[in-house]
């Protein structure tokens, strides 16, 4: 019976431990995207000062997906699939996008028989609006209109975002 008791204390702590770890530090969902507040944001090896830079991010507002969290760090990934851990105060939570390829269209409604509004070149970063369906509403340089969602980066599939 000891025995028992004692195997069920241990289950519990560790049920308690992977608990603990499935916990994030902000209390907000993983995955989930951000953007970055600077135009030069170092990225390091691991969650703290003491880490080194590995590269510095050079777009500002570019959207991450921040994937992992420890204390005030988050570890992110870019458009590109390069994954590092920058100082939470370097993220904000306004939504962006990022464009994945070259001469990406964006009309006046959500549809693709719609009036042109811009083409847009790979890398462009915008402001997202609002998502719905396969469209997302962006704004860039003072222009307004609909892209198709699989031509960003920076929003989930099916995501709805007002």
């Amino acid at each position: 019976m000891g025995r028992l008791v004692g195997a069920l204390v241990v289950i519990a702590m560790l049920g308690g431990a992977a608990q603990a770890a499935n916990t994030h530090a902000s209390g907000l969902p993983l995955p989930r995207f951000a953007s970055l507040r600077s135009g030069e944001v170092n990225v390091r090896a691991g969650p703290g000062a003491r880490y080194p830079v590995e590269w510095v991010f050079v777009y500002k507002n570019m959207p991450v997906e921040i994937i992992a969290e420890y204390d005030a760090w988050r570890k992110v990934r870019d458009w590109q699939g390069t994954e590092g851990w920058v100082h939470q105060s370097m993220l904000s939570g306004k939504r962006n996008v990022i464009v994945a390829g070259n001469d990406r269209a964006v009309y006046e409604e959500p549809a693709p028989n719609a009036r042109l509004v811009a083409k847009l070149e790979e890398k462009v970063v915008a402001r997202v609006l609002r998502c719905r369906d396969d469209w997302c509403r962006v704004e860039v340089a003072g222009l307004r209109g609909w892209i198709s969602r699989e031509n960003v980066w920076g929003v989930y599939e099916g995501e709805k975002v007002d």
